[in-house]
């Protein structure tokens, strides 16, 4: 059975939803955030998504689904990480959401991952993993 403790991380961004909305779903901006992981859908619910790069010299393509994509609002996706060790099938896959809230000024991004082991790794994961991500594309949204 998967572990049900989910990773949450919240940030407020200086730039209206619709910058932080690009910033999450342009294959360009994703690049520049996260280490020049190339991003592939088409963004239709069901549809598969993959993100393809290189880190610390070792190649890796991560995959999922898309599950939800509602504009300026939410997105959510399916994730097995190729570099996890896991083998590829559904019981290894995460669900990662994202949700913005805001206004013409600011926005906040909250992400949720479900599957964490424990609440301390959840917190870890949301801390040391998905908190160096949502600053850089804080960074991208605000430029």
């Amino acid at each position: 059975m998967k572990a049900s403790f989910v990773a949450e991380k919240s940030i407020t961004i200086h730039a209206p939803v619709e910058a932080v909305w690009q910033a999450l779903t342009d294959p360009e901006k994703v690049k520049e955030y996260m280490h020049g992981t190339t991003i592939e859908t088409d963004w239709s619910v069901g549809s598969p998504i993959t993100w393809s790069g290189e880190w610390k010299g070792t190649s890796y393509q991560d995959k999922g689904v898309v599950l939800a994509f509602e504009p300026k609002k939410t997105l959510s996706t399916t994730y097995w990480s190729s570099m996890s060790g896991a083998e590829d099938k559904p019981e290894n896959y995460y669900t990662v959401t994202y949700t913005l809230d805001g206004n013409d000024t600011t926005t906040t991004l909250t992400l949720q991952q479900d599957g964490n082991e424990s609440q301390d790794a959840a917190d870890q994961m949301a801390a040391n993993n998905w908190g160096p991500v949502l600053e850089g594309l804080k960074a991208v949204a605000e430029r």
